[in-house]
């Protein structure tokens, strides 16, 4: 087996000390730095070539914060005017999905 193989099983247990520890250590990292920034390389290497990543000159790597959850209203003390099919506050659905929040 090849090295991204390796580390595609080791991604594959989300359980195990070695990942849990890491990823806790990541996510403090991430949170200490702006919502854009631009990394040199990827994260996961291998999980980067399956989506198309090539190590050449042109590719370019950001991680980005996004707001997660869904959408809120944003209306004064839920009062919506209108018809009680459009009064809805809490459980809407963004229009666009969190990939192109981040490309914006």
């Amino acid at each position: 087996m090849g090295a991204y193989k390796y580390m595609e099983e080791v991604y594959r247990k989300k359980q195990s000390d070695v990942v849990r520890f890491v990823s806790r250590v990541r996510c403090w990292e991430y949170r200490q730095r702006p919502s854009v920034v631009r990394v040199h390389r990827p994260t996961r290497p291998e999980k980067a070539r399956k989506l198309g990543f090539k190590a050449t000159a042109g590719f370019v790597v950001f991680r980005v914060r996004v707001r997660r959850g869904g959408r809120k209203r944003p209306v004064h003390k839920g009062k919506t005017m209108g018809k009680p099919k459009f009064q809805g506050v809490k459980h809407l659905k963004f229009e666009r999905n969190l990939r192109s929040v981040a490309e914006e």
